[in-house]
Order: structure tokens, then sequence, then C-alpha cells
């Protein structure tokens, strides 16, 4: 499904979960697309949860759109909302979602029920915020500020073998995990999710992808310590993909913070075990 945005635009999204219940968006992870919440679905739909997943620009369904910044996010989300009749909603970023969340939360406060951060990447500019941030990230990042033409060709390149076999990453990823997100990837719902969303991620090249990455390695545009709103964290205590450290920057950092710190979760187990009690908690009800 789609929708046209005020600036002509397609923004792509899917429903999943209860049809009539509290309505949730939720911000997939990089490189990820709306099917990544489809696992989530039957947990949303016992937990009475409209869980609606929606692609960025430049990937699924969504198109592209140049010179974009991490806060054009929000106003594209105020139009999904608008066209979808929510007056209020909630949000949930994973991992690369993350910053998306955190931007709506500074943003547009008063249309949201409220608003949640799961294993979510950081800003990393300022003093402290670098801290945790993995040798891939700090490699994809520099290159992406400093190389995007050839970042966009290399994604490019990649995709157009996981779309045809978005399987075949998670033959080999096992074996650079910790236990948890392991044990997470036995689970074949999310898996197969997981899967299918890595393939439609990069059904339109490399393009979206890469300016995706220009955004993480930019500054925000506003502080987390501005964001009024209460805001939900919960972060895997072994999550070697987006290091515990971070969490705790980006916890301490936002002032009305519930953070939740799980010991023995990954990056991975934490979303695949608990996004379903954080769909039961308060301030993702009304």
């Amino acid at each position: 499904m789609h929708i046209t945005l005020r600036d002509g635009r397609r923004l792509g999204y899917a429903e999943f979960g209860d049809p009539g219940g509290r309505p949730v968006l939720y911000f997939h992870g990089y490189p990820g697309s709306r099917l990544e919440a489809a696992f989530a679905g039957p947990d949303a739909l016992v937990r009475g949860v409209r869980l609606i997943a929606v692609d960025r620009p430049g990937v699924g369904l969504s198109d592209y759109q140049p010179r974009r910044e991490l806060l054009h996010w929000p106003g594209d989300v105020s139009d999904l909302a608008d066209a979808l009749s929510l007056e209020k909603f909630s949000v949930v970023g994973i991992s690369g979602g993350g910053p998306y969340a955190a931007a709506c939360a500074w943003t547009i406060p008063e249309r949201l029920d409220g608003a949640a951060i799961v294993c979510g990447l950081g800003p990393i500019h300022g003093p402290g915020e670098a801290e945790g941030v993995t040798w891939f990230h700090r490699v994809l990042f520099g290159f992406a500020h400093r190389g995007a033409p050839l970042l966009r060709v290399s994604l490019g390149a990649l995709g157009m073998f996981l779309r045809r076999r978005p399987d075949i990453i998670f033959r080999y990823l096992p074996r650079y995990l910790p236990e948890p997100d392991r044990m997470a990837l036995k689970d074949e719902s999310f898996r197969r999710a997981l899967s299918e969303s890595l393939g439609e991620a990069f059904s339109q090249g490399g393009r979206g992808l890469a300016r995706e990455a220009w955004i993480y390695a930019r500054p925000w545009g506003f502080s987390l310590r501005q964001i009024s709103m209460e805001v939900d964290l919960w972060h895997g205590e072994e999550d070697s993909e987006v290091p515990v450290a971070m969490g705790r920057f980006v916890a301490a950092a936002i002032p009305r913070c519930r953070a939740r710190f799980l010991p023995g979760e990954g990056h991975l187990s934490i979303i695949q075990r608990h996004l379903g009690d954080l769909l039961d908690k308060g301030t993702l009800k009304r």
C-alpha cells in the first residue's frame, strides 16, 4: 500500500495486527523495509495494536527523496497519519529506525501517544556520542560522508545479489553473532521477515540506502536533550551491533527517558522476544 505525499512522492507502508486497534507506526532498521514488521503481526493482534510499518524514502514502495535529511521524516509521518485519519498515534524505532522515532518525539510530540526506541542507533558527532560505535559503523558512516557516490554504486551491486537471495546472509551471519541473536534467528517467522525485509530494502537499488547512511553520518539537526515527551528505550546488554554504551548515552541524554537495559539480550533477540512486551507498556497506550 502507499499514499501520495503533498510533494507528489509515494510513501509505502504495510499493516499488521488488529485493523481496529491502537495505531503504532513502526520504523524499520537499516537496511530494512516495511516487511520487517511482519513477525510482530501476531503479537500486535493479541494486544489490540494496529502496527503500521513505513518504508523510508528510496526503500521498498517509497519514492526516493533527493537531499533528504532526518528532520524531513516527521512531515512524511504526519502526512501518512492524516491520510489514515489518525489524530494521534505512537511510534517505535528499531535499530536504524531509532533516530527517526527521536525526530518525531522532538518535532511532533502533540501527535504522539508514545514513542519508543529499541536497540536504537544514537548520534555520533558530539562529545561522548560516538562511544560504543562499532568499527563497521565507523567505516560505513565515514564512507557515506566522504564517498557517497561510490557507496551508492557499492550498495546497488550488493542489492542486485540480495534481491535474488536475501536468505543467504542468514546462513553465515549467525557465526558472528552473540548467542541470544543466534537463538533468535532459529525462529522461522522472524528469520523470514528479516530476509524478505532485506530483499525489499534493495528493491530500488542502493541510492536510498546510501542517502540513509549519509543521514546517520551527519548531525541530526536537534539535540536529544530538547525532547520534551516521555520516551521508552529498550536495549540488550549483549548487543554487538549497536553496543549498550550507545543506548546508555541516548537514555541519559533524553530528559524523560524510561530506559530498560535487558541482560542476556542482543540486537536481534530483544526485537524478537520483547517487541510484544513493549506494545503492552504505558506510553504506547492511550
